[in-house]
């Protein structure tokens, strides 16, 4: 058996592993050294193969499918540095607990540390920020290597996903030739079986000793809250919403949850609180007995504000597996259980307490006066939290909504209304940063089936405008929403802005950027929008087309700061006048 049978025989059969573990996406990224992986995935019939010559664009790109599909999507790229403009999105992917498998070819052994063309140190180069890293052994088609090719496949997929979801990183080795054979017989090998390595995994639970414990501690205090921060189980929703009504509690509904949106019971989703709790005076006034938090931490500085404020009050955190997230560092009392299952047997307990409601009436009626100032209209031109607003309020429904991060999902915080049209919203908020904010956003469009929307700030818009590719190449249906303030409109809130001298330079950062050309540039649609009712009429529009819809809405930074303040300065006020 020569060289290049081994290699595709080997390489084939990985390829088929993964298949046979559940594996459908792969995005390329074209390069010499990773021909074998890029070919043959290209030749299996039940992969579907993305290939973007971008590998930053691509690596957020697999994490939008990741996120939709909420299954591992692999990573194909050639050495070097190829490998390192990676780095980003799995970073991303590991703070998001998001599943990604990446397979980056290498040099072979004897070529490494002698200065071989496009040759790095690729061992271990994900460092901390991969669930595993393997170094494959060189291609085999013994029947003991083509077993060890399949259970690495098998072990990637199942680590990738199992637990806490997450980054697992294959480096190959390849040494010429590098095109494999795609003619062999029986190519694929054998696929008698399932699933080279099939795992069975359930749910944790508490036992009923620590369940009544946990029950005992909190049925004593009437005033509780649920907090639940960017979460994606699908079944938690209803279960929260299930467990809020039996114990009275509000529920503080980030707007990444899933609970904002849906089918399940919204009558006790507190959605302005980010609103209420930036006064002072209102989070003094509203100091809980103790605060039972599903998914990571909101978004909402205000509520963080709130915890500091509150630091002596019993927080229990509740996390499916394990990874503590509490930003804080309080004192806190972790529950690893799954957190759908915990909501039912506390709901089982529930009938031998009488729980308080003045507490939940009190927060609902909070809700209800700052609703009223968050729904009046601006006389004057439109501003960013009403762009936001009336998005939320044209998407279809069983649509997804991709946020950009700074001020684009701050403002959904805030105008993000309940309602049961079951809007998915997605974000990277792993590590919050603003690039690959269009990949990803396109990756999620290329697999949902569902009109997606993104809402995008001018500078992340930038950052990652080569991604635009994709929507061309594979003409992805998008609307994008690019809220163009020129420059980082969210640093207008911080304390940087009253930095006169420097802050146009290094915070404020203008482009002066004229966005048609990019869009045209791609083939897509552009639209530059100058009213509320355009808004809605082309985003009705763009959901009836396909293809590529950028709507630029045109703002101004420091404008938009002092609306948002009176904005803020308005409901605090409205709530003392009322005495809420």
């Amino acid at each position: 058996m020569n060289h290049t049978e081994k290699l595709s025989r080997y390489i084939a059969n990985f390829v088929d592993e993964l298949v046979c573990s559940g594996l459908v996406h792969v995005v390329i990224s074209p390069g010499s050294r990773s021909t074998p992986l890029a070919m043959l995935f290209s030749e299996h019939e039940e992969i579907q193969n993305h290939v973007l010559i971008d590998e930053r664009s691509a690596a957020y790109f697999a994490l939008g499918i990741a996120k939709e599909t909420k299954r591992a999507v692999a990573l194909v790229c050639t050495s070097g540095t190829a490998a390192a403009n990676y780095f980003p999105a799995i970073v991303e992917a590991y703070y998001a607990r998001v599943p990604l498998i990446i397979l980056t070819a290498d040099r072979p052994h004897e070529l490494r540390d002698i200065g071989a063309s496009q040759t790095i140190n690729q061992m271990n180069m994900y460092g901390d920020f991969v669930k595993e890293f393997h170094e494959m052994a060189a291609p085999e088609a013994t029947p003991e290597m083509l077993r060890y090719i399949r259970s690495r496949a098998s072990r990637a997929v199942r680590v990738a996903e199992e637990g806490t979801p997450g980054p697992v990183h294959l480096n190959f080795p390849f040494r010429e030739p590098l095109v494999p054979n795609l003619t062999l017989d029986n190519l694929w090998g054998d696929r008698s079986h399932d699933c080279f390595n099939r795992s069975y995994e359930g749910k944790k639970q508490l036992d009923e000793h620590l369940l009544k414990t946990l029950f005992e501690k909190i049925s004593s205090l009437p005033n509780g809250i649920i907090v639940c921060g960017p979460q994606t189980d699908a079944r938690l929703a209803r279960n929260i919403a299930e467990l809020s009504n039996q114990l009275q509690l509000p529920i503080l509904a980030d707007p990444l949850s899933q609970l904002r949106s849906g089918s399940h019971d919204t009558t006790n989703v507190i959605s302005t609180y980010d609103a209420i709790l930036k006064s002072e005076t209102m989070r003094d006034k509203l100091k809980p007995d103790y605060i039972i938090r599903f998914g990571a931490m909101p978004i909402s500085k205000s509520y963080l504000f709130y915890l500091q404020q509150h630091g002596d009050v019993l927080q229990i955190v509740v996390e499916d597996y394990d990874k503590m997230r509490e930003p804080t560092n309080h004192a806190s009392d972790y529950i690893f259980a799954d957190g759908s299952l915990l909501c039912q047997q506390l709901g089982r307990l529930v009938k031998d307490c009488s729980p308080e409601v003045t507490w939940l009436e009190k927060w609902k009626m909070l809700e209800g006066e700052s609703r009223v100032e968050l729904m009046k209209a601006s006389e004057k031109q439109l501003t960013e939290g009403e762009t936001v607003r009336e998005i939320v309020k044209s998407l279809p429904k069983e649509s997804r909504l991709f946020i950009a991060n700074s001020m684009p999902v701050r403002d959904l915080d805030t105008f993000f209304m309940p309602d049961d049209k079951r809007i998915i919203v997605h974000a990277n908020r792993g590590v919050s940063g603003i690039d690959g904010t269009i990949s990803s956003a396109l990756g999620v469009a290329a697999v949902a089936n569902k009109p997606v929307t993104l809402i995008v700030g001018d500078l992340s818009f930038y950052h990652d405008m080569n991604s635009l590719f994709a929507a061309k190449r594979y003409n992805i249906d998008l609307t994008i929403v690019l809220i163009n303030n020129n420059g980082g409109g969210i640093f207008s809130f911080l304390p940087q802005a009253k930095e006169g001298k420097h802050f146009e330079a290094l915070f404020g950062t203008p482009l002066h950027i004229d966005f048609q050309k990019v869009v045209d540039m791609f083939s897509g649609v552009y639209k530059q929008i100058q009213s509320k009712q355009m808004l809605v009429e082309s985003l009705a529009e763009s959901y009836q087309k396909s293809g590529l819809y950028v709507l630029e809405v045109q703002t101004d930074r420091t404008e938009n700061a002092a609306w948002h303040k009176e904005l803020w300065a308005n409901i605090e006020q409205r709530l003392v006048d009322n005495d809420v």
